[in-house]
């Protein structure tokens, strides 16, 4: 087996990740369109709103096909309008950028979302990371059980984590971490390090 065939079946597959959240969407109810989530000032509608750009933004980063979905900078705009069609359309969505996040190419040289340039393989492990924080918000908010992968967990948890060279650094695009007791199941520490308290309820 060559090395490039190695390089590319250690790829994230954001698959896992998007169907988990697909199982979300499909458990939300109606009357929980406008209920709390874990982040400020978005509702579950907005929330679900929130992953409808992301999961085109990332679909076009991915075949790094730029445009005004890749050129806005997150929290710029308010999200788009919930579609009436979201139930079915939006899990098509996320099919597909996981789709594209399959295709090795995505993950070389430099690409775009939400405004910023990064390398792709960073960038793509941004839009993981995305799915599997939002996720949590979308269970979380709607009373519903989380089932991420594993490899999903180690990964969000390896990009969210202070750089060994300068624990300071973090984006711009997460708040203050949250602390969490010595042991805490990985899932806790993800979402510790995203800048949310596990222990949130409505």
């Amino acid at each position: 087996m060559s090395s490039d065939t190695n390089s590319h079946a250690s790829l994230p597959d954001l698959s896992a990740a998007a169907a988990e959240v697909t199982r979300l969407l499909e458990g939300v109810r109606d009357d929980q369109l406008d209920a709390p989530t874990p982040c400020p000032k978005y509702p579950v509608r907005d929330l679900i709103s929130h992953v409808w750009g992301l999961s085109g933004a990332f679909q076009d980063a991915a075949r790094k096909d730029f445009g005004p979905s890749t050129s806005t900078p997150p929290g710029s705009v308010p999200p788009p309008e919930l579609p009436a069609d979201w139930r079915d359309s939006l899990p098509a969505r996320l099919a597909a950028m996981a789709e594209a996040w399959r295709d090795p190419a995505a993950w070389e040289g430099d690409t775009r979302a939400g405004g910023v340039t990064l390398p792709a393989a960073v960038m793509g492990r941004v839009g993981l990371d995305e799915l599997v924080v939002h996720g949590w918000d979308l269970a979380k908010a709607t009373g519903q059980a989380y089932r991420p992968a594993q490899c999903d967990l180690e990964e969000s948890y390896a990009f969210l984590a202070p750089s060994k060279d300068d624990p300071s650094a973090r984006s711009e695009a997460f708040g203050p971490a949250v602390a969490v007791p010595e042991g805490a199941p990985l899932l806790d520490r993800v979402i510790g390090m995203s800048g949310r308290d596990p222990a949130w309820t409505p």
